[in-house]
């Protein structure tokens, strides 16, 4: 659940703020501590660690669209957190429509206490989600390299053996289970040797 959030203003837009826009990102500010949320303020000048993002549940950047991928990419090396754009006249400003911006929400300026609430529900969904799949993507590339690997590894045996690659993956999996080692680390052993001694 998301209660306490960093709000990462970015210096150069701030400058040209004008004083409607900085009325309404305060009074923001102020309704989101009133539902009982907590928000820090800073700015991107402002030096930012993984130590300083411990506590904080989401990142709300107000800052020009064109920046948002940037930002977020950096912000996500060092922690992987939901991102809500702060969206109004001044930051939505944009030569190319873009839509791979790095975010999980949009918080509007005449947003209400109800909607805002629903906002960062989905927002912290959206988050849950894209984390999954990001796993899951990862886990499916890994096992598509041990595949892979393995592969290899059985071309290697049936050739110098002069045997099928089915009796290669029997041999291997042996090997394995003799060593206590995964199948994969053992396939990658015998590539890497036979590229050695190729070599």
């Amino acid at each position: 659940m998301i209660q306490n959030f960093l709000l990462i203003k970015s210096s150069a837009d701030v400058s040209g703020l004008g004083e409607e826009s900085i009325k309404s990102i305060s009074e923001f500010i102020e309704m989101l501590k009133e539902l009982g949320y907590r928000v820090k303020s800073i700015t991107t000048e402002d030096h930012i660690e993984k130590k300083s993002l411990d506590s904080i549940d989401a990142i709300i950047l107000q800052m020009r669209i064109s920046n948002l991928n940037q930002w977020t990419q950096k912000l996500s090396a060092i922690k992987d957190l939901p991102f809500i754009w702060w969206c109004d006249s001044h930051t939505a400003v944009n030569d190319n429509c873009k839509l791979d911006l790095g975010i999980d929400g949009i918080v509007f300026p005449q947003m209400k206490s109800v909607e805002i609430h629903w906002t960062f529900h989905l927002c912290s969904n959206q988050h849950l989600q894209k984390t999954q799949w990001k796993k899951e993507r990862e886990q499916l590339l890994s096992k598509l390299e041990e595949r892979k690997w393995i592969e290899q590894a059985k071309g290697i045996i049936s050739k110098i053996k002069n045997i099928s690659e089915a009796e290669a993956y029997d041999f291997l999996r042996k090997q394995a289970m003799n060593d206590r080692k995964r199948l994969a680390d053992v396939a990658i052993s015998i590539v890497k040797v036979h590229q050695l001694l190729n070599d």
